[in-house]
């Protein structure tokens, strides 16, 4: 068997489906996790109508966040033994830092609307 064959053979179908989507889309998994954020951010801005001011806009982006991360830890537990806290924690950051300043600039004033 092959390195990559011998790979897929114990990777989950959620992190083959997470490696084909940057296969396709050229970012590094952690500016995947910023774009992530953000189109999460403009789901609830624009398709779900909630306010840039309101803290219920961070909701989708916090959501996705956990739910990735649940099957990232998952994956953890079968393919290195025990879940990687800190890498989980630095992509829930990655995902939702960049709405989290948004929507405290709007909150202060300095973006109107």
């Amino acid at each position: 068997m092959t390195a990559a064959l011998l790979a897929a053979v114990h990777t989950s179908q959620y992190q083959l489906f997470k490696l084909r989507i940057l296969e396709l889309v050229p970012v590094s998994k952690d500016a995947a996790h910023v774009y992530i954020g953000m189109t999460c951010l403009l789901f609830a801005l624009l398709l779900l109508r909630i306010p840039l001011r309101s803290y219920r806009a961070l909701l989708p982006a916090i959501v996705v966040a956990l739910a990735m991360e649940v099957f990232d830890l998952r994956d953890d537990l079968t393919s290195v033994g025990h879940p990687r806290w800190g890498a989980s924690l630095h992509d829930i950051v990655n995902t939702n830092l960049l709405p989290l300043v948004l929507v405290t600039i709007a909150r202060l004033g300095l973006i109107r609307k």
